[in-house]
């Protein structure tokens, strides 16, 4: 077994082996390809890659939050192809990426986890805080579209400028559930981070606008036939009006036209809303995972 620092040229077997362990998440080779070359400097950013006998098992990765006000928030995340678990790879991955985060100056970690996965992070001092649920459903089969509201039009994120739907991104983020705010989005990050990954598919994404203002939206990601909601969101002063629940149902349809057979989301198990939201156009639960921190 071999550990290695991860390159560009491993993204398409990273995405495969994301695939295989994470069949209801959606992240394409070429968004796999951006999360490994593409970061801000101050994220300190780390991944790791496992291989056995030339065949890649195993994927850890860590870096600071670089989207919160609150210094020190850093995140780990580590998966392991089942027919490789219990040799010691990911207690090896843990170890390494536990002491880059010590010594870029992180002081508390977050990581999730499947029930199975529940010990081995306790025995490394995690301690859980909340769950994150996630649902599928068949985009052939969608309850009837909700009226649109009056003064509302519905566009394509293509139409958008990319300030406006910053604004609208960052104002959506202030009160989602988590354990640190997301208050400190650098535009520029953003950009390249968001806007211009490849994981965002804008021509499937659909806004809700008052006026030239972003009211509510949801964001595409695609991979094939799958589909990703990457996030959605409505600006306080238009809620109520039902307008995620419109944006989302048009999305969808989109994405059943263009081919897409199977859409997926996660929600936190406090986002009661967007939990309804969701029951309503027929997701299913697939998978919870628990959020989980500690303190170095």
């Amino acid at each position: 077994m071999q550990i290695r620092p991860v390159t560009a040229d491993d993204a398409e077997r990273v995405a495969a082996l994301r695939r295989t362990v994470y069949g209801y998440k959606v992240l394409s080779p070429a968004a796999t390809r951006h999360m490994i070359t593409v970061s801000s400097p101050a994220e300190r950013f780390r991944a790791l890659v496992a291989e056995q006998d030339g065949e890649l098992v195993a994927w850890g990765s860590g870096g600071l939050n670089t989207w919160t006000s609150e210094p020190g928030q850093g995140n780990i995340s580590i998966y392991v192809h089942h027919d490789a678990r219990n040799q010691g790879i990911g207690s090896s991955l843990s170890e390494r990426l536990h002491q880059h985060l010590t010594e870029v100056g992180a002081t508390r970690i977050r990581i999730f986890a499947q029930a199975d996965g529940l010990e081995f992070a306790r025995n490394r001092g995690y301690d859980g805080t909340r769950q994150m649920h996630f649902a599928g459903v068949e985009t052939g089969v969608l309850p009837e579209q909700p009226p649109t509201p009056e003064g509302i039009t519905l566009v394509a994120v293509d139409q958008l400028d990319p300030r406006q739907a910053y604004e609208a991104d960052t104002a959506a983020s202030l009160d989602e559930p988590g354990d640190s705010p997301i208050d400190a989005v650098d535009y520029d990050d953003w950009l390249g981070e968001v806007w211009n990954g490849p994981a965002l598919d804008k021509s499937l994404s659909v806004a809700a606008m008052a006026g030239d203002r972003v009211a509510a939206f949801t964001a595409v990601e695609t991979d094939g036939d799958r589909a990703w909601s990457g996030m959605t969101g409505t600006i306080p002063a238009y809620r109520g009006q039902g307008l995620a629940k419109l944006v989302k149902s048009v999305a969808l349809r989109r994405c059943a036209a263009a081919g897409v057979t199977s859409a997926y989301t996660s929600n936190d198990d406090e986002n009661g809303p967007m939990l309804a939201v969701n029951n309503w156009l027929g997701y299913r639960r697939v998978q919870t995972e628990y959020v989980l921190l500690r303190s170095l």
